[in-house]
């Protein structure tokens, strides 16, 4: 048996066995996209406490769509409440969970509403082609031309194009550290953080979390083997660093990492030993991790106080990110000029 809820997230749980849903591993993906979500949970608790269902007010949101490898992605832009009228905000791309082939835009609105409020950032959060329709590496081909859109169209939403962080949720957690990884390889700007909720990021399905948390809600081990085979099609894709991370050669010199991990997840251990082969490799980390909360309690502010804490921390990470990024600016701008390279010293 996994680990006890707490009080808040298995009211969360609770309401999600009342909506009735079937496992998904025994459904086709279409099926399994109709089925309902831990985000229409949080919705049916709030209804039942008799509290407002509307979610956290931001300063706008907008829906759009760049052009990605595969056709037109869809994307939603929310700005942050109070911001300055004219002053360009810093930005974050948000990739949304699902394990590759389930959930959209609607079922991860509240995590990017959270983070836009929190951090000041205006946040993208980007859709991307799944499997089995698209199998691997579509999702990840569409996640970093995400951020390349980012990076060149910052400017035409308010955005800051030198400080951009990238934050992800399970599988977008994945793809996160992805952009990073790609970032660096392919010298294009680099993120200045990088977030990674509890990403996928291993191929080890007998771990110790996955052993404590097999029978988990709302993520399990059969939905797992079962997101795998219709992203990957062939299970030995799974040892592909990009999915397990934790196999890449090389995990230094990339954007400072701030990890958030749930106890009651099979993707705890997995974060874990990312997290720990990242710092091994000079990559600076800290782990945030709650205790008696699920695989997706991010984003549950609304309910759950430990979702509320994290949506804060992560927050605050991301604005001294940008602060820091601001700072580093301006220092190399008020620096003097480095005499070049076999030049003599003016007497």
């Amino acid at each position: 048996q996994p680990p006890a809820a707490d009080a808040q997230m298995q009211a969360v749980l609770d309401q999600l066995g009342k909506l009735g849903g079937k496992p998904i591993e025994t459904l086709s993906a279409v099926e399994a996209r109709k089925q309902p979500s831990p985000a229409d949970a949080v919705k049916a608790l709030l209804t039942s406490q008799g509290k407002p269902t509307a979610p956290e007010a931001v300063g706008k949101v907008e829906n759009r769509t760049f052009p990605g490898p595969g056709g037109a992605v869809p994307i939603r832009i929310y700005w942050p409440k109070g911001a300055t009228p004219g002053k360009p905000l810093p930005v974050v791309l948000y990739i949304h969970g699902g394990g590759w082939v389930i959930a959209d835009l609607d079922t991860y609105d509240a995590s990017p509403r959270a983070i836009a409020n929190a951090s000041g950032a205006v946040v993208v959060s980007t859709h991307y082609r799944q499997g089995p329709e698209n199998p691997f590496p579509a999702a990840h081909d569409d996640t970093l031309a995400a951020y390349k859109w980012v990076l060149a169209n910052a400017k035409s939403f308010g955005g800051d194009a030198s400080k951009v962080a990238v934050v992800g949720e399970s599988a977008g957690g994945n793809m996160a550290a992805n952009i990073a990884i790609a970032a660096r390889d392919q010298k294009l700007q680099a993120p200045v953080h990088q977030v990674l909720v509890y990403p996928v990021a291993g191929d080890d399905m007998n771990s110790p979390s996955y052993l404590e948390n097999a029978n988990a809600k709302p993520l399990s081990k059969p939905m797992m083997a079962w997101f795998a085979r219709n992203y990957l099609g062939d299970m030995a894709k799974a040892s592909d660093p990009r999915i397990a991370l934790v196999k890449q050669p090389n995990l230094g010199g990339l954007a400072p990492a701030t990890f958030v991990l749930a106890q009651i997840d099979p993707l705890r251990s997995e974060g874990e030993t990312l997290a720990q082969k990242m710092q091994a490799a000079g990559t600076p980390v800290e782990v945030l991790k709650f205790d008696g909360v699920t695989h997706e309690f991010f984003g549950m502010g609304a309910v759950v106080d430990k979702a509320k804490q994290a949506e804060q921390q992560v927050g605050a990470k991301l604005k001294a990110a940008f602060a820091s990024a601001t700072s580093a600016a301006s220092a190399s701008t008020t620096a003097p000029a480095a005499t070049p390279a076999g030049t003599p010293p003016t007497k």
